[in-house]
């Protein structure tokens, strides 16, 4: 009965609500938990998210059956559900397990995350467990925590998430660092997830000497094993049968002597350490302690310290508003329970099941921009997913989910240091739309992974300046430093997709506070002139505020909306067409920064139609393909101006083509598309697993994040179209 969660989009009008939604297996309807993470103007249910429990059978597969319209409940042998009960001053969390009850005490405004947890027939008061201990770097004392009130995140039998929000002082410091707590239980499992995020809420950057998480044995004075594990292939075991220290370190330099060739996202290996004595055990296992070192474990006869941040192993320096969530998984076992079955739990955790739907469910519900064919040319599909793995990766706590960008760093635009894309393009939505393409799990836990660094890393949460609170930041030195926020560089379609798959709110959270920045930005002087900026700016923006209208009906984003609709008709009878300030004395039409706007502008006309702004596309296309295309050569120039006017092969403006194909059923508009397109899927780099350390990460392969998420749409657009109107490629 393994815990397991999907979502998936259904179409409007299928489904109004969720009492009568089960899942079966062959045997039994299956223990599941259901919510509505989005839905329609009519009120049906636009995206269904399940956690449900289930048998997984060894190296076969498994096709369950999700019935929307259901009758028979899971049969209470089958588990033992999760109930969270509200009690003075906190809450319950309890199941039960083959070992017994396990349950959870958590108790508001306290100097601990759990008051008790009884597990294993044992008992572990709060003094069982420190933590975590925040030391700054040249301060004598730590920070100690003091958790906020706890709230219900999710509640249902299959899965319960708790969280609070709390603080870390220290006598010796001025500073309020905040921090966010999660803890998660699921239907009977002796185990629980624990989610620690710490955020920088001081004006200045706070480097981190160590973070650490302390639990104590009940009883120190009797035998016990101690054990520390790590793989990345087969486990290697470090083992005391008399309680003797024993650690692991992971830092840089173990990375760099570590061969993995696994893609880091879905896998690297297990970190666990374990501590067993005549009654009980407890282990705890950090997550992708590999891609997020350093990291280290410790254990003996006393108990386990889980080191986040360990002391002397590499320099952790937050800067100003920026989070970073750490996670890791306490399982409480009989002294019975093998070294392999911890691993096996250990493994899992790392990598877990994750089932999916066939590409059909998702063509049929019509959610996705159109990019499914019937057709499949190899060279293409292989195009898309070769871009999608090619992405460079960087291991360490704050780069782990991001990639730097060659090309900005070598323009000097980090005053010597790596710039990083910070999600440019908006990498999780274009790896969502591969992974609904295709059903390739890889391409979920690529933009699972992506997600998890923007919400913490890419957001600003703190600043004295509004304008900047819950902004992205521009691609920048050191993630933030020195940073900007502008509208042509923030995204949420690929935050919403992530809430949708893993029922996780902050991602819906984060996606609003990113519209709520480019709304005050909208606001500033800088965009009070039509035609003082380019087009994209705009168009980013407005493409951000129509997903954000779509997924929440609130009527609120659709002022700007309309207003930047309304100053692209301006734009265009004031200067004829989309003209863009570039030098002090010139305006210029840059092909891809028009075919922003224009991709933007037809996800508005989707919700919106009007023959006004259709004539309006299909007139910037046209003054596209005259004013910017070079026939002799049959692809687009990258810039209008003399000293710009090289060869380009942005697709972006594929998509531009593409949009006006749809509008027309016109395939001429795809012909100027055939040699950007060809030129683009000939361009399929390799995965590379050749490594090295700069600043404060290790670094693997050298193609941004941005290069497949500007790529996927549009070259899957435009396929689409072509094979719809049955051209050829060669």
């Amino acid at each position: 009965m393994e815990p397991c969660f999907i979502g998936f989009p259904l179409p409007k009008g299928k489904l109004k609500n969720t009492e009568s939604v089960r899942v079966r297996s062959k045997e039994n309807s299956l223990p599941v938990q259901v919510k509505a993470t989005s839905r329609y103007d009519d009120d049906s249910i636009r995206f269904l998210f399940l956690r449900f429990l289930t048998d997984i059978p060894a190296n076969r597969s498994l096709t369950l059956e999700c019935d929307l319209n259901g009758s028979e409940t899971a049969c209470d042998l089958l588990y033992h559900p999760v109930s969270v009960q509200a009690v003075p001053n906190g809450y319950v969390l309890q199941t039960a397990s083959e070992e017994g009850t396990f349950s959870i005490a958590l108790e508001n405004h306290s100097d601990h995350l759990f008051k008790k947890i009884t597990a294993a027939q044992q008992q572990f008061q709060n003094d069982c467990f420190a933590g975590p201990i925040l030391q700054e770097a040249e301060q004598r004392s730590p920070y100690t925590l003091k958790t906020g009130t706890w709230e219900v995140a999710e509640e249902g039998p299959v899965c319960a998430i708790l969280k609070t929000r709390g603080i870390h002082t220290s006598p010796d410091s001025d500073k309020q660092l905040e921090f966010e707590a999660r803890i998660t239980v699921w239907a009977g499992k002796p185990w629980a997830e624990v989610s620690y995020r710490l955020i920088n809420t001081s004006p200045a950057p706070f480097t981190i000497q160590s973070l650490q998480y302390q639990i104590r044995r009940n009883d120190t004075e009797t035998p016990a094993r101690s054990c520390v594990a790590n793989s990345n292939y087969k486990t290697a075991y470090q083992i005391s049968e008399n309680g003797e220290p024993v650690s692991r370190v992971i830092d840089a330099e173990w990375l760099m002597n570590e061969a993995n060739e696994q893609f880091a996202e879905v896998y690297y290996g297990t970190f666990f350490a374990d501590v067993t004595d005549e009654k009980a055990g407890i282990c705890a296992t950090v997550y992708q302690a590999h891609q997020n070192f350093p990291k280290a474990l410790e254990a003996d006869r006393n108990g386990i310290n889980i080191m986040l941040v360990p002391e002397g192993a590499g320099t952790i320096t937050m800067q100003s508003g920026m989070a970073r969530e750490q996670k890791f998984l306490l399982h409480f076992h009989q002294p019975s329970e093998s070294l392999e079955s911890l691993n096996d739990r250990s493994i899992v955790y790392q990598m877990p099941y994750r089932p999916w739907t066939d590409p059909e469910v998702h063509q049929n519900s019509g959610v996705w921009p159109d990019i499914f064919t019937d057709q499949l040319n190899y060279k293409v599909e292989q195009s898309l997913v070769g871009k999608a793995d090619a992405h460079s990766r960087a291991y360490g706590m704050l780069n782990f989910g991001d990639s730097y960008d060659p090309n900005y760093t070598a323009q000097g635009r980090g005053n010597g240091h790596l710039v990083w894309s910070n999600n440019e393009y908006d990498f999780p939505h274009a790896c969502i739309l591969l992974y609904v393409k295709t059903g390739i799990r890889r391409f979920l836990d690529y933009a699972i992974a992506n997600c998890s660094h923007w919400m913490d890393v890419d957001v600003c949460h703190y600043h004295t300046d509004p304008l900047y609170i819950g902004g992205q930041w521009e691609h920048t030195a050191g993630h933030v430093i020195n940073g900007v926020m502008v509208c042509s560089h923030q995204w949420v379609e690929g935050l919403l997709d992530y809430y949708h798959f893993t029922g996780d709110e902050r991602g819906l959270e984060t996606a609003i506070g990113i519209g709520r920045n480019i709304q005050r930005l909208l606001n500033t002087p800088a965009y009070a002139k039509v035609g003082e900026a380019n087009a994209r700016e705009t168009g980013w923006a407005l493409r951000t505020l129509t997903a954000l209208y779509i997924e929440t009906h609130d009527s609120d984003w659709l002022e700007k909306c309309d207003r930047i609709v309304n100053d692209f008709h301006v734009w265009e009878e004031t200067y004829g067409h989309w003209l863009a300030p570039y030098t002090d004395n010139t305006l210029i039409r840059v092909g891809f920064m028009i075919s922003v706007a224009i991709g933007s502008l037809i996800r508005y006309y989707r919700v919106f139609p009007s023959e006004s702004l259709k004539q309006m596309i299909l007139r910037q296309v046209d003054d596209l393909i005259e004013n910017c295309y070079v026939k002799e050569w049959g692809i687009f120039y990258y810039k209008e101006l003399p000293s710009l006017n090289r060869l380009g092969n942005n697709v972006l403006l594929l998509e531009a083509l593409t949009a006006a194909y749809d509008l027309t059923g016109n395939s001429d508009y795809l012909t100027y598309g055939l040699e950007t397109f060809k030129n683009a899927i000939k361009d399929a780099p390799g995965y590379t697993s050749a490594k090295w350390v700069e600043e404060d990460a290790v670094l693997i392969g050298k193609n941004s994040t941005k290069e497949f998420a500007k790529n996927m749409l549009p070259l899957a657009g435009y396929y689409r179209a072509v094979s719809e109107s049955g051209m050829t490629i060669q």
